[in-house]
């Protein structure tokens, strides 16, 4: 057998046809210890739920409140295909190469074989980096955020701080850290896909509740503010739906499938999807229906009202359980990409995955990734605007773009069909927003400077 680079698995032949894998040495110890391929098309399911749906969703009644009704399910709807379509293509490239004796376990290992390695080392990995450790310490600041919402619901003159709930989040990930293998996360993420499933339900049922009581607000679906703030408005609404369809790590979620993998992520983007139907349109449409253009970044807020909750107390607790719960199994699957480098440069491949040698590095390196964040959220509670910019730089490249990219360098199909022209079209486009989402984005963070304090109680 030739020389194999390290990150990519080759196949035999003989392996090929059965399904199984040439041995574990030519393996770096970050592809053998934490992208372990041993998971169903089911677990796959999960995996991309955890991973695409989380409390983001909240924000969608805002979103709608920027675009109206008719272009807001619109913008909703052609996401859903779009990344629907965009991740089958990434799953389509990813079985192609497996069968050619290659398998690409991770989204920096595609970009190096289809692109080259420049790609990969510059673009890519920087760019996939940045996300998913950002996400991981956008979940701790929410996850904080959310202990403070519960907090001040029975203790509405509290003096504790968020920096303090931040903390104390923080610890849940700290230990879930340490599970060995994304693999190892499968009961943990079919949790988190019942517990979205609950809060979404959770959400849509208040809104209902308000929205016929005779607290609920008087409806407006008028878009409000100047005309350069609508369109702004408009662009940020885009850039908003698009980011909460964003997973980045679709190449390693495949990457813990068994071997043969054909089939089998199409299965689990069906769950997945399943899952996103039932709950983003239900949020959206029910809550906007409900607070129209009063609608806030997150519907949590529109439900305390302005001077007392429009929900009952027990209510708006098991709401926000659900979602704090749910936020430690996203910040724990957005730390594999982080845990995979650590494995990969100080891991020993050729010792045990549980040998002293072995363990003591990851727990340290695991321990320094989660306190980091930590520190982060704490210092910066204004973390989501610059989230934001990440997402329109960083999310849309690598869930819009790359993989049109991948699928027409890969097969070449024809510049006559409507394969190739549909692919350039969407990456074009896709390109656009993500320079009027950064703009908007920009402008959004100008804005709330001013609000803008290290270590702010917000």
């Amino acid at each position: 057998m030739g020389t194999v680079v390290p990150g990519s698995l080759s196949i035999s032949t003989t392996d090929r046809q059965t399904g199984t894998v040439d041995s574990p040495e030519e393996l770096d110890a970050g592809a053998l210890f934490v992208l372990k391929s041993k998971g169903s098309w089911l677990h796959c399911g999960y995996h991309l739920t955890t991973s695409i749906v989380g409390p983001v969703i909240f924000s969608f009644p805002y979103a709608l409140a920027l675009l109206g009704w008719v272009p807001g399910v619109l913008v909703v709807t052609v996401a859903a295909l779009v990344t629907f379509y965009s991740y089958n293509l990434l799953s389509v490239v990813l079985e192609h190469h497996a069968q050619l004796g290659n398998r690409q376990l991770r989204f920096r290992d595609m970009a190096r074989d289809i692109l080259g390695p420049g790609w990969s080392k510059f673009l890519v990995a920087p760019l996939q980096f940045a996300i998913c450790y950002g996400a991981v310490i956008a979940c701790t600041l929410l996850g904080g955020q959310s202990l403070k919402f519960i907090y001040l619901l029975y203790q509405p003159k509290g003096t504790m701080q968020l920096y303090q709930f931040i903390v104390i989040f923080s610890a849940v990930p700290l230990f879930l850290a340490q599970m060995p293998s994304f693999h190892s996360l499968r009961h943990i993420n079919l949790v988190s896909l019942v517990l979205c499933l609950l809060y979404s339900a959770c959400v849509v049922a208040g809104s209902i509740y308000i929205g016929n009581s005779k607290n609920a607000p008087a409806r407006d679906y008028s878009i409000t503010g100047s005309q350069t703030d609508q369109i702004f408005g408009a662009f940020n609404g885009i850039s908003i739906i698009a980011t909460t369809y964003a997973s980045g790590i679709i190449p390693e979620i495949q990457a813990t499938l068994a071997p043969p993998v054909k089939g089998k992520m199409f299965k689990g983007l069906c769950i997945c999807y399943t899952v996103i139907i039932t709950t983003y349109f239900s949020v959206a449409i029910s809550g906007y229906w409900t607070f129209g253009n009063q609608s806030l970044p997150t519907i949590l807020s529109n439900f305390m009202g302005d001077e007392r909750p429009l929900l009952p107390t027990w209510f708006l607790l098991m709401t926000n359980i659900f979602t704090l719960l749910q936020l430690v199994a996203i910040t724990v699957i957005y730390l594999q990409p982080t845990n995979e480098v650590f494995e990969k440069w100080f891991a020993n491949p050729k010792m045990d995955q549980f040998s002293i040698r072995n363990v003591i590095p990851r727990l340290i390196f695991r321990s320094l990734s989660v306190i980091t964040a930590t520190f982060i959220a704490a210092m910066l509670p204004f973390f989501g605007d610059i989230m934001a910019l990440f997402g329109a730089f960083g999310c849309i490249p690598l869930d819009f773009i790359l993989p049109m990219v991948f699928y027409n360098v890969t097969f070449k199909p024809s510049k006559k069909g409507i394969i190739f022209w549909g692919n350039t079209l969407i990456a074009v486009v896709s390109s656009g927003l993500v320079a009027v989402g950064a703009v908007a984005s920009v402008r959004q963070i100008v804005l709330d400077a001013k609000v803008y304090n290290l270590f702010a109680n917000m």
